[in-house]
């Protein structure tokens, strides 16, 4: 009889079934098979916290095939994903189709090769409670916060908002941070550079850094500026000191999964939402002609740096052969995860680093194929010599009235090393480097020109998803599962909007940020988050319980929620007692908290955030139209409403001409919150783009829209045109399509 692999996607089912071969049957459970009812919290407090488990409608039919399949093989083998996700999922299998221990096994692997799976299933063992408590947990205490919190929103700003524990904190982050650019002053300062020379060498600059005798130079208006350059012209040079010493570039690790979403949104335009989708296709197997199906890369949710000793030695086998001996250094390199990483657990990699992305390129999509790309250069990169530098140093001393002190600085690459093959991306700019004549101490330098500049200090940047995504890593909010869901959540809620690729707070969400601020600090406090993340870990690892964790929380927890209720709750106008959310079979409504004494309810009314004006007035009453949010996003609706009910899709004009008919473009939004442009005389006009329009192209009048940051492309005769004022890159839409 049939042995019965389980699994959570088709996709992985397929590959699984190729490697096992005959005698193996594989289903795929389509991911859960047993929740927390959608309908009513579904957590008894009072008992332990004990869950209430059901198996969703749509389930049911999966559930009824696999008790089938069980009862006719012989043994089950539960083969879900390495991490507390799946251990949990295998848990609920067990239980939903009531299989019995002697029968089913637990396997784990963390590549889907055929040496990985076979090696699991010679070695299967039972499934560890200690992480499928870490994953109950986690999805208990996110159910009390979201289910108690929600309700509370609906009564202040309007139905419908999500309160998340750890989405409320990632949420914070961002709304602080617009606060900060709100308060910042800009602050003039200026700085000077001379251009100087030595015979026979080309020119170079070294920047005014101080006096001679040390003392810091502050610049803050253009008189004294403009003062230092002149007596600057009129000054004597002579080199004061050089210092040169070779420094090293060490290459980046591994991915894991946070630097693999920050990476490739910054290197390929890629959402968080979008890069995890397509190595959920690598991790779970694709055909690549004579091979078959074949998992490419490593499981691609990990906070572990760690590498097999085997793929060391076939990549340090690989840089020998392709690269040579200068390439490779002595030993391999050890990468340590911080924090509470799990060890077991390996980095992204390839499954086999002789699949290089060229043969893979007739098998893959080309979306498929470029993270591919990414992931097998950062892994080979990691493992090669590091780069060498020669650094050189001068100080130059000027004296006119007085003596300044100015430096130059020349970096140079004397040998490449892994940025042959890989430079990892930075947020930042870096300057480019100049190269320095030979010099010496005492040496008289000729002048050529001084050249002062005006600055102004700069708030900082609002957050994109690359820096939000570090920022939440560094405070240990949230874990490699659920940042690309942060991200999503925050979006499709309207909280935060994307706007020239960066996190835009919106009303909205500084609303509930506001409010929750005001009244559950504890929540959106980042320290406490950060410490719950730790106690789930240490759930995983037995060194706490899971019921005595929750308790902690929820005990202070409630008793804040009750005091918040009663002080801020609409009171009942009957008996005085506060109002609270309730659900019927016609939805959400207010009731008297003193039921069953009182019985009084009233519809939960539809308040909002104060509508945002659009300086359009409706063309049926003549009111001004504002902005509103329902179920598909954004829509423009008359603020004379109930009176008028007139609505119209909502696009922001941008004051550019349709390239198709002559119209104006707009910026607009689907139901899941991604931007895209398109005609404003739609749906005569059908004219759409991801990518952001700029104007019209100088060389055809056609249009031009971001191609990257810095470069616009036309889209009718294709030409790249570099940018006086840069595009940001997040700038091209959605997932950098």
């Amino acid at each position: 009889m049939a042995k019965l692999v389980l699994v959570e996607s088709p996709a992985k089912a397929r590959t699984l079934a190729q490697i096992l071969g005959k005698g193996y049957s594989v289903k795929a459970t389509l991911g859960h098979v047993r929740d927390l009812p959608s309908w009513r919290l579904g957590v008894n407090v009072d008992k332990g916290f004990s869950p209430l488990y059901i198996v969703p409608k749509e389930k049911k039919e999966v559930v009824k095939g696999i008790k089938e399949a069980a009862s006719k093989a012989q043994v089950i083998f539960l083969a879900t994903d390495p991490d507390r996700e799946g251990e949990a999922i295998s848990w609920h299998l067990v239980e939903a189709a009531g299989l019995k221990d002697s029968k089913y096994h637990r396997v784990a692997f963390h590549e889907i090769t055929a040496e990985a799976v076979k090696e699991a299933f010679r070695h299967p063992r039972s499934i560890d409670m200690k992480l499928v408590e870490a994953q109950q947990a986690r999805r208990i205490l996110d159910r009390l916060v979201g289910y108690k919190l929600s309700p509370f929103l609906w009564t202040r700003v309007q139905v419908g908002l999500s309160a998340g524990r750890v989405q409320s904190a990632a949420l914070r982050i961002v709304v602080d941070r617009e606060t900060e650019i709100e308060a910042f002053a800009p602050r003039e300062y200026w700085t000077i550079e001379t251009e100087l020379e030595k015979g026979g060498h080309p020119p170079f600059r070294a920047l005014l850094v101080s006096l001679a005798n040390g003392t810091k130079l502050d610049i803050p208006q253009e008189a004294p500026a403009r003062a230092i350059a002149s007596d600057l012209e009129r000054a004597r040079y002579l080199v004061a000191a050089v210092k040169s010493k070779e420094a090293t570039r060490q290459p980046p690790p591994p991915f894991i999964t946070s630097s693999l979403q920050q990476e490739a949104y910054r290197k390929l335009g890629f959402a968080a939402k979008h890069t995890m989708a397509l190595a959920q296709q690598l991790y779970e197997g694709l055909d690549i002609g004579q091979e078959g199906r074949v998992g490419l890369i490593t499981y691609m949710r990990t906070d572990s740096p760690r590498v097999s000793s085997q793929a060391l030695r076939e990549v340090r086998e690989y840089i020998q052969r392709k690269y040579g001996p200068d390439y490779l250094p002595e030993k391999p390199r050890q990468y340590r995860a911080r924090g509470h990483a799990q060890e077991a657990h390996e980095a992204i990699r390839p499954t086999s680093i002789l699949r290089e992305p060229g043969k893979l390129r007739p098998h893959l999509k080309l979306e498929q194929l470029r993270l591919y790309d990414l992931i097998w250069k950062r892994m080979l990169a990691s493992q090669m010599a590091p780069a060498r530098y020669q650094v050189a140093n001068a100080d130059i001393e000027a004296r006119g009235k007085k003596a300044y002190l100015l430096r130059a600085t020349s970096t140079l690459l004397t040998f490449p090393g892994f940025t042959t093959l890989y430079v990892e991306s930075r947020d930042e700019k870096e300057e480019p480097s100049q190269r320095l004549p030979p010099l010496r101490k005492g040496e008289k330098l000729r002048f050529l020109g001084a050249f002062p500049d005006q600055h102004f200090t700069q708030p900082p940047p609002r957050y994109n998803e690359a820096t939000l995504i570090r920022a939440l890593e560094e405070k240990g909010i949230g874990r490699p599962s659920t940042y690309a869901p942060i991200l999503s959540t925050l979006r499709e809620r309207g909280y935060v909007a994307k706007k020239d690729g960066k996190l835009d707070p919106q009303k909205l969400g500084r609303t509930v940020a506001g409010l929750l601020a005001e009244h559950f600090p504890q929540i959106v406090d980042l320290d406490f988050t950060a410490r719950m993340e730790k106690e789930l870990d240490q759930i995983a690892q037995g060194e706490l319980g899971w019921q005595e964790t929750l308790q902690e929380f929820y005990t202070p927890f409630a008793q804040t929620l009750k005091d918040e209720l009663e002080k801020t709750a609409e009171k009942c106008p009957q008996c005085g007692h506060p109002l609270v959310v309730k659900r019927g079979r016609f939805g959400y409504f207010l009731a008297c908290s003193g039921f069953p004494e009182c019985r009084y309810s009233q519809p939960l009314s539809q308040q909002a955030v104060e509508p945002e004006e659009t300086g359009e007035k409706c063309p049926l009453c003549g009111r001004p139209m504002v902005v509103k949010r329902g179920r598909f996003g954004k829509f423009l609706a008359c603020s004379g409403y109930p009176e008028c009910r007139r609505t119209q899709p909502y696009s922001k004009k941008l004051g550019i001409p349709c390239p198709k008919c002559g119209g104006e473009l707009g910026e607009k939004e689907t139901k899941k919150g991604r931007v895209f442009y398109g005609c404003l005389n739609y749906p005569k006009c059908k004219f759409a783009s991801s990518r952001r329009p700029l104007g019209k192209c100088p060389h055809c009048e056609g249009l031009l829209v971001s191609y990257r940051k810095g470069i616009g492309q036309c889209l009718e005769c294709k030409e790249k045109l570099k940018l006086e004022e840069p595009v940001p890159a997040g700038a091209t839409g959605g997932s950098g399509a």
